[in-house]
């Protein structure tokens, strides 16, 4: 066979190079390639031409490819297919290949070895083509020569199509070669009866937040479509003549809820992403089998659905739901430290922890996992701004409440998800249902989102017939329950876990314990006493307008210290320094005159009685001080009415604001009315002047 020629541009795209790249490799290695010149045709530098022959085996394959193409057409043996019309663009030309790879990936892999091997076959050229074509597909595909010419034709084709839409925009089509082996996908959801720019506009309006949060309807979808395609229409977009019936917009948004699965989407954008994630969002669970018992206790809130009735301090009766604050062990189920209230705060969390501790079961866990509001995650509790969730560099004196108690560290559950704290939401749920639907003041869950879920009561009716049972009543219900159903029943969390002990209380007896020794109790009662970080003065602690003072204090004048103290006892403060040394107790004397022992609700309800004292004095004062014309506007006021009377003697005040009057200096002024007023004080004076006299005779006539 003749020694085939390219030239130096067409060697270099063989090889995928650079011109400039091909022709440095010519020069340098002038050896490894054969070469030969040609006269140019328009008169210039001779041509270099570069044998196929040497050149790399990928270039002489693509040269092998490049000249099958341009003569595959003659060599299709008679009775093939001659392909000689007008070729149309194939259905791979405007495919999305990432999207076939993700839906057909078998298929597609398929066509990978089936590419490789008509590549091969592209690569014969020696003797009788027709008998290799026979036994190549045989040995490779299974089939006859046919069949291995069809994937020959279109593996050309699409050659072609790759060659042509590359020297366009540059881009590389070499997928086309693996599509073409492949079926054409089925069409479906195509709709080709809705435009491209009317689905759009059908999934904006499906899709909108606002429009979705409001139920809308398929109705009002169509209603807005068809006022879209009018204005469109009025701005001369003829593409929107025609829109699909309503039949075919209803297929059309049930395609895309169910076979394009968006129908979570729709859920995202009707309900928010709060109860996206509650609901819809894949969730993991916890293996808690390889946890010790008390390694991990999970805290949290709870409001019965409920009523009881509940005696304030001042003696009124009134309904409340009680408040639950509890702990539960995550490896055995156990609740403990339940304490129940009126309203949870910061103080019936220590309790709640310091009942957990010193109760059984119970004892002192190795880390909390917390709820994320500001009970649980106040500095005094965590030792930390409820904005850290590192929980690292902890020192002596900023510490908090939990490890205080000798617990190791905390974690927090993220807001708004519920399920990330799974085991004691759970165990609400079992309360309402188990335990809390049993009471006759069940009013319906709190969280319910259907209207059927909520019970109506008449609780003020049932509060004032005795009906609903009081705090305490409710808390030994309460306990009985917890103790000797729930504890002694088994768990379907812990069976499957597939634990040995079915039942929290077994499990937490008798499975792997962690165990730290719980402080001392005093010490305990010492943490639970308020603190804070006081300055102290020359004058001793200032705190709630009262002076506390102690000679030890002298030597801490100018330097912050924490103080501690009983909210039943506010006429001692105890005072410590930087380090958590004990310096004193610093008294109040004031109050210790008041009585011995003063609670820090009454001294609080003492300072709001000066308040209103104070504001009620000033009011009267502001009253009493009040104008007489502000009173009554029919009258004139003091200063307003010439003659009247002024309450203090002296200069009015002026306003600096008021402009000073310039006194005429005309020659009318000073002589005419200036000189009017002289005449008429002299007559004036001579008037006077008689009057005087006759009084005077008057009075020498009496003998005076």
């Amino acid at each position: 066979m003749a020694e085939a020629y390219v030239t130096l541009a067409e060697a270099a795209e063989l090889e995928g190079v650079k011109y400039k790249t091909m022709a440095q490799r010519l020069s340098r290695k002038k050896q490894a390639f054969e070469t030969k010149t040609e006269k140019s045709e328009t008169g210039g530098r001779d041509v270099v031409l570069v044998a196929v022959s040497s050149l790399s085996k990928q270039a002489r394959n693509a040269w092998k490819e490049r000249e099958k193409l341009k003569s595959f057409t003659e060599e299709v043996p008679e009775g093939q297919e001659a392909a000689e019309q007008k070729p149309e663009v194939p259905w791979y030309v405007n495919m999305d290949i990432d999207w076939y790879i993700e839906n057909y990936k078998e298929r597609y892999y398929k066509a990978v070895e089936l590419g490789n091997v008509v590549r091969k076959f592209l690569q014969y050229d020696e003797g009788d083509r027709t008998k290799y074509a026979e036994e190549f597909a045989q040995k490779h595909l299974g089939k006859g020569q046919r069949t291995l010419y069809r994937y020959t034709k279109a593996y050309l084709e699409a050659s072609a199509w790759a060659d042509k839409l590359q020297k366009e925009d540059g881009a590389g089509y070499e997928f086309f070669k693996v599509l073409c082996l492949c079926r054409k996908p089925k069409e479906t959801g195509c709709f080709p009866s809705i435009k491209p720019e009317v689905k759009q506009v059908i999934k904006n309006i499906w899709f909108n937040e606002d429009f979705a949060r409001n139920q809308g309807t398929r109705e009002m979808l169509y209603e807005k479509l068809t006022a879209i395609a009018n204005i469109n229409l009025k701005a001369g977009m003829t593409e929107w003549e025609k829109i699909p019936s309503y039949q075919t917009v209803v297929r059309y948004i049930n395609y895309l809820m169910e076979d394009e699965n968006m129908r979570n989407a729709y859920f995202l954008a009707s309900r928010g992403t709060r109860e996206y994630k509650n609901k819809v969002m894949v969730k993991g669970s916890r293996d808690t089998k390889g946890l010790q018992v008390m390694q991990i206790v999970m805290g949290d809130e709870h409001t019965f659905d409920c009523w009881v009735s509940y005696k304030q301090p001042n003696g009124k009766v009134i309904a409340i739901k009680p408040h639950l604050a509890a702990w539960v062990d995550m490896r055995s189920r156990v609740i403990m430290g339940d304490v129940l209230c009126k309203d949870a705060n910061s103080d019936i969390l220590k309790q709640s922890l310091l009942k957990m501790i010193y109760s059984e079961p119970g004892g002192v866990p190795e880390y909390l996992y917390i709820d994320n509001g500001k009970d649980y995650t106040a500095k005094t509790m965590t030792g930390r701004d409820r904005n850290d969730r590192s929980g690292l560099n902890f020192d002596n004196e900023t510490q908090g409440f939990y490890k205080s108690i000798g617990i190791k560290d905390d974690h927090r559950a993220l807001p708004y998800e519920p399920w990330s704290k799974g085991q004691i939401e759970r165990f609400f749920r079992t309360v309402c249902n188990k335990f809390t639907r049993w009471m006759k003041s069940y009013t319906g869950t709190l969280t319910g989102s259907k209207t059927s879920d909520k019970v109506e009561k008449d609780i003020k009716r049932m509060l004032e017939r005795g009906e609903l049972l009081t705090l305490e009543e409710f808390y030994e219900k309460w306990h009985e329950w917890l103790t000797t159903v729930y504890m002694h029943t088994e768990h379907s969390g812990l069976k499957k876990m597939g634990e040995t002990y079915k039942k929290p209380y077994d499990c937490f007896m008798n499975e792997d314990r962690y165990f730290k020794a719980a402080p001392p109790k005093s010490y305990a009662t010492m943490l639970m006493m308020k603190s804070e970080n006081v300055l102290v003065r020359n004058i001793g602690i200032t705190k709630w307008g009262y002076e506390y003072r102690s000679d030890e204090l002298c030597d801490y004048i100018g330097r912050k210290v924490d103080i501690k103290y009983d909210p039943d006892d506010m006429a001692v403060l105890y005072v410590f320094d930087q380090k958590g040394k004990r310096i004193c107790e610093a008294y109040c004397q004031e109050l210790l005159q008041i009585a011995p022992k003063v609670t820090q609700k009454a001294l609080e309800e003492h300072l709001k009685m000066q308040k209103r004292q104070q504001k009620r004095d000033r009011e009267r004062l502001e009253e009493a001080r009040r104008p007489f014309e502000e009173l009554n506007e029919q009258y004139v006021g003091f200063n307003e009415a010439t003659g009247g009377i002024d309450l203090m003697i002296g200069g009015k005040k002026q306003d600096k604001a008021a402009k000073v009057i310039a006194m005429p200096k005309d020659r009318t002024y000073q002589q005419g009315f200036r000189a009017e007023k002289r005449e008429d004080d002299e007559q004036d004076s001579e008037y006077m002047s008689r009057q005087a006299e006759n009084a005077l005779k008057k009075l020498r006539a009496i003998g005076v």
